[in-house]
């Protein structure tokens, strides 16, 4: 089994900041892409951002220059930092990673359960 759990989301005003973690854990044998979605109420869910296993970056144009994703490979752990936040940031946050399991050649997309993140005075 493999697992997703994120962590660090919360309550911020406008213009704070806050770092989102996701440690993957399980029967893991390696990891290739990672990235994170969210979704808002009544909203589809959507991609922030996302980081190749070699460090390349990709982001949605609402949260560039604010944004920045990184990994820790020996972690299994996927980071978001998060800047200048605004009330339209505000979602339930999710991490995904594509895991080639223990005694499996193929890879599989996992999903985190989520984190709120709400911005607001």
């Amino acid at each position: 089994q493999v697992q997703l759990v994120e962590s660090g989301g919360g309550l911020v005003q406008p213009g704070g900041s806050l770092r989102l973690s996701c440690a993957a854990s399980g029967s893991i044998f390696s990891i290739n892409d990672m990235g994170w979605y969210r979704q808002a109420p009544g909203k589809r869910r959507e991609l922030v951002a996302a980081i190749t296993s070699g460090g390349v970056t990709n982001y949605a144009d609402s949260v560039k220059g604010r944004f920045t994703i990184s990994r820790d490979n020996a972690k299994n752990t996927v980071f978001l930092q998060m800047n200048s936040l605004k009330p339209e940031d505000t979602a339930v946050y999710y991490c995904n990673a594509g895991v080639r399991r223990l005694g499996d050649n193929n890879y599989y997309l996992y999903w985190g359960r989520g984190t709120q993140v709400t911005v607001s005075s």
